[in-house]
């Protein structure tokens, strides 16, 4: 497998999509559906990752205990209020109305923010299973979930998968010191067992996709390991994604633009204590500088 480097090179040569006139539906509609009751934050990160990468419609999902507060937090954003299971996490009998929202969005992310796999995997499952249309960005636990059921056919090859080592040794069965030494076979074995994009996020990332398309992006940050930090990548992919990007390119650029976010921060606040909301403000320009030069 031929791994490329995911630079600025490789985005100039595989632009974003042109935006001009229409109004913020033409954008791209995101439907956020992240945090339990104890993790809001996870919700108004990616939120603003995917504003930030410029969708123009944003609904966030939400345990009805932190809905009002994440509304306060984000006034940009529509916030629906769902019910909680006993883990304090969105439950089960959310699905439906999740599911007609998940229809009228373009992309949807799961998972950010959420705790409990057998709650996020029972609403991940019914998403998927029918939900057809959206680009779905698949995070957290709401990944290692996918190894307990099969893709259904409709849906492979509209997956982005944004695993961390410990989330990839969860889903594969394996150390976390085997997924670090074996990054890129290790997201191959990922994507090719759920048809989907997979970025495996470290101090270096790996992007690979469907057809064996591998990436690698080393422009990141120490500071970038930090809380928070995974979720607003995760909403930057999404926001991206809603916008007419295809899988694999959403991701490539989401971790770039994420990448380059956290030097930028770094550089001017130095590498310890960079803060994951500080990262989304940074992603206009950058997309602006990039998209200037192609």
């Amino acid at each position: 497998m031929i791994v490329k480097p995911l630079d600025e090179a490789y985005l100039r040569s595989h632009p974003l999509p042109k935006h001009s006139g229409g109004d913020k539906h033409s954008r791209g509609r995101v439907l956020v559906i992240a945090g339990n009751i104890e993790l809001p934050g996870a919700a108004i990160l990616a939120g603003l990752g995917a504003l930030r990468a410029g969708a123009g419609v944003l609904r966030i999902a939400a345990c009805q205990t932190n809905a009002p507060h994440i509304g306060a937090a984000m006034p940009e954003a529509m916030v629906i209020r769902c019910s909680e299971d006993g883990h304090g996490e969105i439950g089960i009998g959310n699905g439906p109305r999740l599911v007609e929202l998940a229809k009228g969005s373009d992309s949807v992310l799961i998972g950010s923010g959420m705790v409990d796999e057998g709650s996020v995997g029972r609403l991940c499952a019914l998403l998927l299973n029918e939900a057809i249309g959206p680009i779905f960005v698949v995070d957290a636990s709401a990944f290692t979930s996918l190894r307990h059921f099969d893709i259904r056919q409709e849906q492979r090859g509209r997956l982005v998968c944004t695993p961390h080592f410990g989330e990839m040794a969860k889903f594969l069965g394996r150390e976390r010191e085997e997924i670090e030494s074996r990054a890129l076979r290790s997201a191959t074995e990922a994507a090719r067992s759920v048809h989907a994009v997979v970025a495996l996020k470290g101090a270096s990332t790996h992007v690979v996709g469907l057809f064996d398309e591998a990436l690698l992006n080393e422009q990141g940050t120490v500071g970038l390991a930090t809380s928070g930090s995974g979720d607003t990548l995760a909403g930057i992919v999404a926001g991206l994604a809603a916008r007419g990007t295809s899988p694999l390119l959403a991701a490539a650029w989401g971790v770039y633009l994420h990448a380059v976010a956290g030097r930028l921060v770094a550089d001017r606040l130095g590498a310890i204590g960079l803060l994951a909301r500080e990262l989304p403000e940074e992603i206009p320009p950058i997309m602006r500088d990039l998209e200037s030069r192609t």
